[in-house]
């Protein structure tokens, strides 16, 4: 036989995976409902690859049992001899509604609803059914303290007392949490308990320590005593978280704003000079330009106002002096006016 604490294991693994992926829809948190009466825990799911639903029992400290096994599309659901008395299912289509009528205090405990998909099984959340008795066997009484505001990163301790008699039975203590859309997640506390005296009852106390809260923290805190059958609760504490974004100190935030207004003006004054600098360029590009169109102009003006004239030099040679020789150099001047 598979050990308990590797099953816990196992269905924590599917359940994580179903948390993102599942397609079941059901009750979560705690539900409480009055002994003797009816109740209703609801189940769905639309998607058509589903063949079978299932409904489990957890009760505290116990091994999952299966309640109920549903094909899809069957008119009547298969049903543990346990449970056939009281235990029924309401279904059709992709509805899978667990009723449960006359409830006893011993109906206290976690259902999970269950599908199964080709070879793959997936649990919804998971609602943990809290039966309470008008009349108590035990004279117990739970107080919880209120929480102030926190915020995101914040760590604190959340304090539990319990003013119970002894019961035959092992006594339990237990934390639920209850969120929005969120499971009712259960921790184990042993609790430190000492014997008033002068009287045969004990006061017990229980702390849950929360570190470095987030967002996914926030909901209502019960703490719970678990003794002689039943489960009494406590009136809750609620944690809220004030925002997701950790504090900022305020001389942090002052030199950041500071340095952010620094940035900004630099900014500007590096783009008012490179303008300025970018105008100047082309000042100076288009004077150039002007300067080399003019000169060519003065130097096409003036090649039209050129004389040119004519020089005849004679040269004598001294080697031959009977002969001369007349040699014409023409020799052009350019005159302007």
């Amino acid at each position: 036989m598979m050990p308990l604490h590797i099953f816990l294991f196992l269905l924590s693994e599917i359940y994580q995976v179903a948390a993102v992926t599942s397609d079941v829809k059901q009750d979560s948190g705690v539900k409480t409902v009055t002994l003797g009466l009816n109740v209703t825990l609801h189940c769905s799911c639309e998607n058509d690859a589903v063949t079978f639903f299932t409904w489990y029992q957890q009760r505290l400290g116990g091994k999952p049992v299966i309640i109920s096994t549903l094909m899809k599309g069957g008119k009547e659901a298969s049903i543990s001899p346990a449970y056939k008395e009281r235990f029924k299912v309401a279904g059709q289509g992709g509805i899978n509604n667990l009723v449960i009528r006359d409830v006893l205090l011993s109906d206290s405990a976690t259902y999970y609803c269950g599908i199964l998909e080709y070879n793959t099984v997936e649990f919804g959340k998971g609602v943990f059914l809290h039966v309470k008795s008008s009349s108590s066997n035990t004279q117990t009484v739970v107080h919880q303290s209120a929480l102030g505001p926190l915020s995101v990163g914040d760590s604190v301790n959340l304090s539990c007392t319990v003013h119970s008699e002894p019961c035959a039975e092992e006594q339990s203590f237990y934390w639920f949490r209850r969120g929005a859309a969120q499971p009712a997640i259960i921790y184990h506390n042993a609790g430190e308990c000492i014997k008033d005296p002068g009287s045969h009852m004990r006061n017990c106390t229980l702390n849950l320590p929360l570190k470095s809260v987030s967002s996914s923290d926030a909901g209502m805190y019960y703490c719970a005593l678990a003794s002689c059958g039943e489960v009494v609760f406590g009136n809750g504490t609620r944690v809220q978280i004030g925002g997701d974004t950790a504090k900022v100190p305020p001389l942090l935030a002052y030199f950041l704003s500071v340095a952010l207004a620094v940035f900004i003006i630099v900014l500007l004054v590096l783009t008012f000079i490179m303008q300025k600098i970018k105008k100047k360029s082309c000042s100076i590009c288009k004077g150039s330009a002007a300067s080399d169109a003019t000169g060519g102009e003065i130097n096409s003006h003036d090649a039209d106002h050129l004389h040119y004239a004519a020089l005849s030099l004679n040269r004598r040679s001294r080697q031959h002096r009977q002969k001369e020789n007349v040699v014409s150099d023409c020799v052009y001047s350019g005159v302007r006016r």
